[in-house]
C-alpha cells in the first residue's frame, strides 16, 4: 500500500444548503486531519469550497468520508493529493483591490492585466453583480522592486477606459 499524502485538496460544489461546512468539517476531523488553508463562497446560490487538510489517511479513506456528502446528487466533491511547495508564502507586499461600477463584460480581465503586466500576483478574488452593480475585491502580491505608485497609474487609464472606480490599499501584516 503506497504511503499516504501528507497535505490533500477537497473540493465541494453544488446546491447549496445549510450545513455543507459542518458535514465536510465533521468528516474531515473524524479521520484526523487538520485544515490548514480553506476557502468557501455561494456563487448565485451555488456552494463552492476548496479545503487543503493534512493527515496521515489515505486519499481513498477521504474519499469515503466525504461520499455521504454526493449521495444525494446536489454536491460533487474531489479529493486529490497535492505536491508541498516547501514556504508557503508568497513574496511582496499585500495589496487590496477595489473596483466598481456598472456591469459590462472584461472588468476583471482588464484591472488583473494591469497588476500582472507589473509582475503581481493575484492571491485571492471576489465578485458580486447587484442591481446594475459590479464589485470586485482582488488581493495581489506586489514585488518589493515594483511601485504601486506605477500601477495605480496605470490601472487608473484602464478604470476610465472601461468606466469603473477603484482603490489600492496595503494590506496590514498583523491582518492576514
Amino acid at each position: 500500500m503506497p504511503a499516504a499524502p501528507s497535505l490533500v485538496a477537497v473540493t465541494v460544489l453544488g446546491d447549496d444548503r445549510p450545513g455543507i461546512v459542518a458535514d465536510v468539517t465533521s468528516a474531515l476531523a473524524g479521520l484526523g486531519c487538520n485544515l490548514e488553508d480553506s476557502t468557501m463562497t455561494l456563487l448565485r446560490g451555488h456552494f463552492a469550497m476548496v479545503v487543503l487538510v493534512r493527515g496521515d489517511r489515505p486519499v481513498e479513506d477521504v474519499e469515503v468520508a466525504l461520499r455521504p456528502l454526493t449521495e444525494s446528487g446536489d454536491l460533487a466533491v474531489d479529493v486529490r493529493p497535492i505536491p508541498e511547495h516547501g514556504d508557503a508564502r508568497v513574496p511582496g507586499t499585500a495589496y487590496t483591490l477595489h473596483v466598481h461600477g456598472a456591469d459590462r463584460p472584461g472588468i476583471v480581465a482588464a484591472m488583473t492585466n494591469v497588476v500582472a503586466r507589473h509582475g503581481g500576483n493575484i492571491v485571492d478574488l471576489g465578485t458580486r453583480l447587484g442591481q446594475d452593480m459590479y464589485v470586485l475585491i482582488a488581493e495581489f502580491l506586489l514585488p518589493s522592486d515594483v511601485s504601486v505608485d506605477a500601477v495605480e497609474e496605470d490601472l487608473a487609464v484602464v478604470a476610465q477606459e472601461i468606466g469603473v472606480d477603484f482603490h489600492v490599499s496595503v494590506v496590514e501584516d498583523d491582518l492576514l
